[in-house]
């Protein structure tokens, strides 16, 4: 398998998760509420699923159930569906030409990300931003596309900033061969790309370098969080860094930390870390770089 085969290898989908079993799908309560409006209200989504072409990791190649579930998803996320309001797996089917199981499964997806509730006579209803799990691959790249971009490239970039230096301190106490060598070789692969003008590869072995890195750290609750840097290094209107706009500055920086994890230098990777995530102005507004000493 090559290097970039590996990219997100790790990355949390909580999707998966909220998939039913045939039986279970029998018991989950989705009852109208009494009293509940039946009018369609689904003036903006797009009823021809088949149209919908960007879809997230997390619902990828699963067909109808899959694009229903980035559907609404960015339909709640974005406020077109706001908060408590009534989803009736009925008026769903009929407006997306989908069968009940498909809209009770996305419906199950949809509620293990806390995006919406089901409680049996009350029935399924949206449930509020404070409730999401924004931790989400899928939440995150919704909010990236969505009115809610400018919070999320801003908070993504606190939490990238929080995260990876850690990382990088940590990693350095650990000196595994196998992944110095593949840190190395996407260092090389991004160092090509850049000669080529291929943003593409640069972006995909910069995924895998920023998870190999976590991984390493040897911290499992960090490792856990390596989806959430994948998500912020996919989505369009991500978090404005050095691995975001691809340059010589970037792969230097990339580069000295690799040196610094070979040395045993958590301190000089901590750092390079640091410079790498504020190497451009508008990140040095939400976080300052690290004082020169």
């Amino acid at each position: 398998m090559s290097t970039l085969a590996h990219t997100m290898m790790t990355a949390a989908r909580s999707a998966d998760s909220g998939l039913a079993t045939p039986g279970e799908l029998d018991r989950y309560p989705y009852a109208e509420a009494p009293g509940t409006d039946r009018g369609t209200g689904w003036d903006t989504a797009e009823p021809d699923l088949g149209r919908v072409g960007r879809r997230t990791a997390g619902s990828r190649g699963r067909g109808l159930h899959g694009q229903l579930v980035q559907q609404l998803g960015q339909m709640i996320v974005s406020g077109d569906l706001g908060a408590d309001r009534p989803l009736v797996p009925e008026e769903i089917g009929q407006r997306f030409e989908v069968s009940r199981t498909v809209v009770r499964e996305s419906l199950r997806v949809l509620e293990a990300k806390g995006l919406v509730s089901a409680r049996p006579n009350v029935g399924t209803r949206v449930r509020p931003v404070s409730d999401w799990n924004l931790l989400d691959p899928d939440i995150i790249e919704w909010r990236a596309y969505g009115p809610q971009r400018d919070d999320q490239r801003r908070e993504l970039s606190e939490l990238r900033w929080t995260i990876e230096p850690l990382a990088a301190r940590l990693a350095a106490g650990h000196g595994r061969e196998d992944v110095q060598q593949r840190l190395t070789d996407m260092v090389e692969i991004m160092g090509h790309a850049l000669g080529q003008g291929d943003a593409l590869t640069f972006a995909r072995a910069d995924n895998e370098y920023h998870s190999l890195l976590i991984q390493v750290a040897g911290n499992r609750m960090l490792e856990h969080l390596s989806g959430i840097v994948s998500a912020a290094l996919q989505v369009s209107g991500g978090p404005v860094t050095g691995c975001e706009r691809p340059n010589e500055t970037s792969l230097a920086h990339h580069a000295r930390i690799v040196d610094a994890l070979a040395g045993g230098d958590g301190a000089a990777a901590e750092a390079a870390m640091r410079q790498l995530l504020t190497v451009h102005p508008e990140v040095e507004r939400v976080v300052p770089a690290p004082r020169e000493h």
